[in-house]
């Protein structure tokens, strides 16, 4: 990090967006401020008066301000072009420029699954926190939950992991060392004591106007392999996490509820319209996520036997020439077949774990 990567952040007329596109084209923020008004206007494709106010400098009192205030509170900065960098992260469109965080850093950068939900949480939604954590704290090393410290499931799953003894991180909607809800302060001091982290992206002088929970979804989101929703109703923040999980092409995955139950609506929806996997158990969600075809697969339990393929599953598995994934219209295009043979194929393909379905109506060979 230097002090360039702050600067950026506090110039005028910048903002997020204009800070990537301009690391992406020069590719660090000390470049940025070496170049000319004419390398930012040609290369960078900027209006003039804003290449100008980039090259006057005029966010680095403010830059400076903000590194002594992380000092004093001990608040590490990462700037996207430091190796600490989430790389999952770094693979969004729009990644933060500089991260805040507190606590374990290295905890970014562990087997992380996102784990979010509505904040009127059910007993049975707060059980299948416990439960899916539970279970894969059992079979996976080096696994991190991450989550929003919001009330409901997402603390919800932040306690599992605690309860688990497994790091978990908390991304936050508010400026460091600050802790919002305050409610919520006890587990995010549990969660710095044992071994997680607390992460955002604003900067002690962003002005708090509460319109920040929407994009700090993306960020969990995006450190993230996978992103399961435990329980939500038909509309929330939960929804448009799962949202921005399947844009960067993350596995979405939700946790089933009864058809009459208001606070499954959302989750019982992502199912049905096919843009989440359903997941029961821990089981469930290493194999969506391949975990279990990880550096180590005996320290994994064994799946059951493949059972015997059908002579037109067979057939409809041979238009697999590899393990890259394949389109559902490409499927149908080759294969012939109606929608609904089709799809009938498919189910019974991945019942028996011949391939895995994949955001975005893609199958693959496993």
């Amino acid at each position: 990090m230097t002090i360039e990567d702050i600067a950026l952040q506090m110039t005028p007329g910048i903002g997020m967006k204009g800070a990537v596109h301009l690391l992406e084209v020069f590719g660090s923020a000390s470049a940025i401020f070496a170049a000319s008004v004419e390398d930012l206007v040609e290369r960078a494709e900027i209006r003039p008066d804003l290449a100008r106010q980039i090259l006057r400098r005029q966010g680095f009192p403010a830059a400076a301000r903000e590194i002594e205030y992380c000092r004093r509170n001990e608040i590490r900065i990462i700037a996207s072009s430091d190796p600490e960098y989430p790389p999952l992260l770094r693979e969004m469109p729009d990644y933060p420029s500089v991260l805040y965080v507190r606590g374990n850093a290295e905890a970014l950068t562990l087997h992380c699954l996102s784990m979010v939900g509505t904040r009127q949480a059910t007993p049975y939604g707060q059980s299948m926190c416990n439960r899916l954590v539970d279970g894969l704290a059992e079979r996976i090393p080096g696994l991190c939950i991450v989550s929003g410290l919001a009330f409901g499931i997402d603390v919800a799953a932040h306690r599992a992991a605690l309860a688990a003894d497994v790091p978990t991180v908390a991304v936050l909607a508010n400026t460091l060392p600050g802790i919002t809800p305050a409610q919520h302060a006890g587990v995010a001091r549990d969660i710095l004591d044992r071994g997680g982290a607390l992460v955002t992206e604003l900067h002690s002088q962003s002005k708090q106007n509460g319109n920040f929970y929407l994009a700090r979804n993306r960020i969990i989101a995006g450190l993230s392999a996978g992103c399961v929703i435990v329980e939500s109703p038909d509309s929330g923040g939960s929804l448009f996490t799962a949202h921005c999980a399947d844009s960067c092409n993350r596995t979405v995955m939700a946790v089933p509820g009864r058809a009459t139950d208001r606070t499954s609506a959302g989750t019982n929806h992502l199912i049905r319209n096919r843009k989440a996997q359903l997941v029961m158990n821990a089981d469930d969600i290493i194999r969506e996520l391949m975990w279990d075809l990880g550096e180590n697969p005996a320290t994994f339990r064994p799946q059951a036997p493949t059972p015997a393929l059908t002579p037109d599953e067979t057939r409809l598995l041979d238009l697999f020439p590899t393990t890259d994934p394949l389109p559902l219209e490409t499927l149908a295009e080759t294969s012939g077949l109606n929608p609904g043979e089709l799809t009938a194929l498919l189910i019974g393909l991945e019942l028996s774990g011949a391939i895995r379905q994949l955001p975005g109506n893609r199958y693959m060979k496993l």
